[in-house]
């Protein structure tokens, strides 16, 4: 079964300094993969864009086991090298490619800290909590769980509240904290879920459409896609 998640995403042109451009496993639409595209777009860096269709199971073949045995996406493999886990490549992309002075992930020890604590919650808070609400209702036909809804609604207070008075996550300047959340409440509100309630968030999820680097591309055509999916989910349970 083809959909709507391993076509579309060779429109992606990310201009590079280097002379060999990075392989990037993805699948278009996925929050983790948006991670990664946003973090190379903020770069400058050139990715070789490898679809993979999960649907049909071509993260289980053997060639890309040997790459990741865990069998996930986003991966890249950079000068031979593969690494897989969007914070984890994002922090490698901008300690690698980001120069001495790149704000995206700070040398001072405490900003640093900061920025991984964002990471932290958005891989261990808030996208797991969107997940268990979400997920089982798309692909397996369940009933809204209003407790579910209320750990998510929780995570997102949280969310706000490290907003307050503040521009991005960590303070004035944009991070590959800002790039990684943005991708899950992007989603968060591509499947339709208020933000109303959270005008800290609601205000900065405004900034980044214009000031993380091509966001369009990097970001919001994956959205597009995530956002298909669920209509063709849906209208299949509704059959």
């Amino acid at each position: 079964m083809k959909n709507g998640f391993s076509q579309g995403f060779l429109w992606m042109s990310i201009v590079n300094p280097v002379e060999m451009a990075i392989d990037l496993y993805f699948t278009a639409g996925s929050a983790p993969c948006r991670v990664v595209l946003l973090v190379a777009a903020a770069l400058d860096l050139q990715l070789n864009l490898k679809p993979l269709n999960l649907w049909e199971g071509e993260q289980l073949q053997a060639d890309y086991l040997k790459l990741n045995p865990q069998h996930t996406v986003p991966t890249i493999v950079d000068e031979g090298f593969p690494l897989w886990e969007s914070r984890a490549i994002s922090r490698y992309l901008v300690n690698k490619y980001g120069g001495d002075s790149s704000s995206l992930y700070p040398k001072d020890l405490m900003a640093r800290a900061l920025v991984d604590q964002r990471l932290d919650f958005d891989i261990g808070t808030l996208y797991p909590r969107f997940a268990q609400y979400f997920y089982p209702q798309v692909f397996g036909g369940a009933k809204p769980d209003a407790a579910s809804l209320k750990k998510l609604e929780e995570a997102l207070v949280f969310l706000n509240a490290f907003l307050e008075g503040q521009k991005y996550v960590t303070g004035d300047v944009l991070t590959i904290a800002d790039l990684s959340l943005v991708a899950t409440i992007s989603t968060i509100d591509g499947a339709e879920i208020s933000l109303k309630s959270y005008p800290n968030v609601e205000k900065w999820f405004e900034l980044m459409k214009t000031t993380a680097p091509d966001y369009q591309n990097a970001n919001q055509k994956g959205i597009d896609e995530f956002k298909k999916l669920i209509a063709q989910m849906k209208a299949k349970t509704e059959l």
